[in-house]
């Protein structure tokens, strides 16, 4: 194992055992707050599943249904019962995975990204309404978005066409660039982190703020590491990272893709680190062969291992996909040539008309 794996490795494992307790004094303000107390079912995850009728409300949200769970707590569909209107409510059973110091700075970091992130006006980035505890449960009010994750997409047989996935990745990227500017860095961009809703047309980038809110306290494997295939090598080692290291993660996104595979699938944990930290990762066009020069340069730009090499910002990345995707675009209204032995007389597909079974 090289110097650079080794020392990956080393800072992982340490990450492992030792938990940051440095007390943060710095709570944002300004940011809407909800906090109220039930013993009933204090240091819980908030399930809708095993609450009563009189527990089904988290701050002034009515549980409606379950949407999904993580590691640390579950989505739920709400409603506002001020507004009437439907939300998304993110939660994060803080008094159930941290205590003492580690609880009051898992609460103030919190409520400051949850602040950083609740700032973000983009259109493809999901809005952060509102942000609260009950009972050691801390929860994010988001809005409520339709569609599909984009993990359906990443198994061979179940691709998007290239052009949509240009399209979205370059989405992503700006608004990568929006957020960046900002001061927010978002360290687990993934599949599973973009909405999509096809007919539509939605983008949506989710989870602003949730990895740094676990990361910086939490020491559990699964938690800390969030998406180990999806991390840059700076990230992976502990190293403060920066919004390069987005887009090395979006990199890894547009990789798995456009090829249904990760670049780097190593069997363990310690390969996967010596393989981020040391191994070029392969030529998309090594698994597709069909794909163009300009889109496989730019994924290896992405996936970089120095971030002074990286893309230096996402509308450098948007800018590179949308000039590969009018190309193909190009390419897609130009016919076809005829086969080299047709006759000079032959019938010819009309110049502006599509060959059978070609793509306009």
């Amino acid at each position: 194992m090289g110097v650079a794996a080794a020392a990956l490795l080393w800072a992982w494992r340490r990450r492992q055992r030792a938990a940051r307790t440095q007390r943060r004094s710095d709570r944002a303000s300004g940011f809407s707050f909800v906090s109220t107390q039930h013993d009933a079912v204090a240091d819980t995850v908030l399930d809708p599943r095993v609450l009563d009728a009189q527990q089904r409300r988290i701050g002034p949200y009515v549980v409606e249904r379950d949407i999904g769970h993580g590691a640390m707590g579950a989505v739920l569909l709400c409603r506002d019962e001020r507004t009437g209107e439907a939300v998304a409510l993110k939660t994060m059973a803080l008094g159930r995975e941290f205590h003492g110091d580690a609880l009051e700075d898992a609460r103030e970091r919190f409520f400051r990204e949850a602040q950083m992130a609740g700032r973000l006006q983009h259109p493809d980035i999901v809005s952060v309404r509102e942000a609260g505890e009950q009972d050691g449960t801390a929860y994010i009010a988001m809005e409520l978005l339709s569609g599909r994750d984009l993990s359906e997409f990443t198994q061979p047989g179940r691709l998007l066409p290239v052009p949509a996935v240009l399209g979205i990745i370059a989405r992503v990227a700006q608004a990568l660039a929006y957020a960046h500017r900002q001061g927010v860095t978002h360290r687990d961009i993934k599949p599973a982190n973009i909405m999509v809703e096809l007919k539509s047309g939605m983008v949506k980038v989710t989870d602003f703020g949730i990895a740094r809110i676990i990361d910086s306290t939490q020491t559990r494997t699964g938690i800390v590491l969030g998406t180990p295939s999806f991390m840059s090598p700076e990230q992976m080692a502990g190293a403060r990272v920066d919004g390069r290291s987005d887009l090395y993660a979006l990199g890894v996104t547009l990789f798995q893709l456009l090829t249904g595979v990760l670049p780097h699938r190593p069997e363990s944990m310690a390969e996967l680190i010596r393989s981020i930290a040391n191994d070029v990762a392969p030529d998309v066009r090594t698994l597709r062969p069909e794909l163009p020069a300009a889109l496989a340069d730019i994924v290896a730009l992405a996936l970089e291992k120095r971030p002074e090499i990286r893309y230096a910002d996402g509308e450098a990345m948007a800018a590179d996909l949308h000039a590969v995707l009018v190309q193909l675009r190009e390419q897609a209204r130009e016919p076809a040539p005829p086969p080299a032995d047709a006759p000079s007389g032959g019938a010819r597909p009309a110049p502006d008309a599509p060959e059978a079974g070609h793509n306009p």
